[in-house]
């Protein structure tokens, strides 16, 4: 399987494991509309030509190997990812941004990974994530 894509002067092959977590008081809507979540990611990731080769909704993150083109950063990619599936999850749900408050769907930051999948640093990652955003949260008296 020749999996190298190829542009008019350049040969690349841009695979990135990422890795992202809802908000901790968001993680109980999370589990209603999961394939909500899923179907709008898809739809963003066609949307700017990024190849999901796996993707799973865990019960408290998100998993996804996707090839990205090489004319688009990770950063830029997961800005738009994360900024626009989080205006359309509270636009396809609108009862939620009553009952939640602000338009704040996921946690600050992501984990990304070139190489492979690296179980440890994974987990560490999302339990750092989460402590983060219960403290976050206890500081922000907004919601």
């Amino acid at each position: 399987m020749n999996d190298v894509k190829s542009l008019s002067h350049s040969k690349w092959r841009c695979k990135y494991h990422i890795v992202f977590a809802p908000k901790y008081r968001r993680q109980i809507i999370y589990g209603r509309i999961k394939a909500d979540v899923g179907k709008i990611l898809r739809d963003l990731c066609k949307r700017k030509n990024v190849e999901i080769i796996e993707a799973e909704c865990c019960p408290d993150h998100i998993h996804m190997l996707v090839t990205i083109p090489p004319h688009l950063s990770v950063s830029s990619f997961m800005g738009y990812l994360k900024s626009k599936s989080s205006l359309m999850i509270f636009d396809k749900h609108a009862n939620l941004k009553y009952k939640y408050g602000n338009r704040h769907f996921w946690c600050r930051g992501y984990y990304v990974d070139t190489v492979g999948r690296y179980e440890g640093a994974i987990k560490e990652y999302i339990r750092n994530q989460l402590q983060e955003d219960i403290a976050q949260d206890t500081l922000n008296f907004k919601e």
